[in-house]
């Protein structure tokens, strides 16, 4: 028997990921499953671009809101969470479908944690930490690119912590972070994947729209509730783009106008290193923006035809199956 098909919706932020997984539901019975690491938390709706409520009412989304702010929240806790929604969906005779950027989320649902599972090392660790307690962000970030190019090139410099597990990585196994890939088949799912591809400058274009839509949302409002209710900026859900940038304009009283133009210029990075990671990933489809929605619907339908080993997929209008 053939493994169930999981259909997954990634790529960069701002790529209409959303619109698409709408326009699959309108065709197809599916579910769909989260796949972003800022919308797990409650509270934080504007500035992650958290499916309306509308939306939700419209198709079930499993993995939104499951995490308190104040709390960290971990791969591992995700994708337990995510495994148990996806056979939930499966079960109910459905197609699961995930929606969102975060690539190390859809390596922990395709290809286990294995990269996880090399242990902490307490001593390794302290090392780094006082090396960045001595020299800064930008000599432990140069550190890693020395070692282990690739995941410097995925990691912002200010995401210490995660640069910290790189180098502790690369210390403990001598191998880069980058290269101790797990293998695809570790999955019970087959995956079918589908990216928008839209040109760089256009893409940067819909960042900037989307960040004067979420400030005339509210998002200044959202963060200083958050900040309200003893969210600390120091905590793992205030470094999304848009929390960090805005929050010492409460605190400190810091240029709105600046803190605006940074959250645009440090989403379109983090657009770019979405592309950096999911680029090399060959199970992937491109979709061009000219008639999107449609292509997509058509290669769902192939895929899953050419893809049904046990009988399971039924043609016809709204009668998508998974292989279960």
């Amino acid at each position: 028997m053939g493994k169930p098909a999981v259909i997954g919706l990634v790529g960069p932020t701002a790529g209409g990921k959303t619109a698409l997984s709408l326009r699959l539901a309108e065709e197809y019975p599916i579910e769909i499953i989260c796949m972003d690491s800022m919308q797990v938390y409650r509270g934080m709706d504007i500035g992650t671009a958290k499916p309306t409520r509308e939306e939700q009412c419209r198709i079930p989304h499993h993995m939104l809101d499951v995490a308190d702010p104040a709390q960290p929240y971990s791969v591992a806790e995700y994708r337990r969470g995510a495994m148990a929604a996806i056979e939930g969906v499966l079960h109910r005779g459905l197609v699961p479908v995930l929606v969102g950027g975060t690539g190390l989320y859809l390596r922990a649902l395709s290809q286990g944690l294995t990269l996880g599972n090399t242990p902490r090392d307490e001593a390794v660790r302290a090392q780094y930490q006082a090396l960045l307690a001595r020299q800064g962000k930008q000599a432990l970030h140069d550190r890693l690119r020395e070692v282990d190019p690739i995941s410097a090139d995925r990691l912002h410099i200010n995401d210490t912590r995660r640069v910290i597990r790189a180098l502790e990585v690369w210390q403990i196994t001598g191998r880069p972070f980058s290269a101790q890939r797990p293998q695809a088949d570790d999955s019970p799912y087959r995956f079918l994947l589908y990216a928008p591809d839209w040109p760089r400058d256009t893409l940067y274009q819909r960042i900037e729209r989307r960040v004067d839509e979420m400030m005339q949302q509210g998002l200044m409002a959202e963060v200083r509730g958050l900040l309200a209710r003893g969210v600390t900026p120091d905590m793992q859900s205030m470094q999304g783009l848009g929390y960090k940038e805005l929050a010492p304009c409460i605190l400190d009283a810091a240029d709105e106008q600046e803190a605006v133009a940074l959250i645009k210029r440090r989403t379109r990075n983090y657009a770019k290193r979405q592309l950096t990671w999911f680029r090399p990933d060959g199970r992937i489809r491109w979709l061009a923006p000219q008639g999107m929605e449609e292509a997509l619907l058509r290669q769902v339908r192939l895929d899953m035809e050419e893809n049904d080993h046990c009988g399971a997929y039924r043609a016809g209008g709204n009668r998508l199956r998974a292989c279960i």
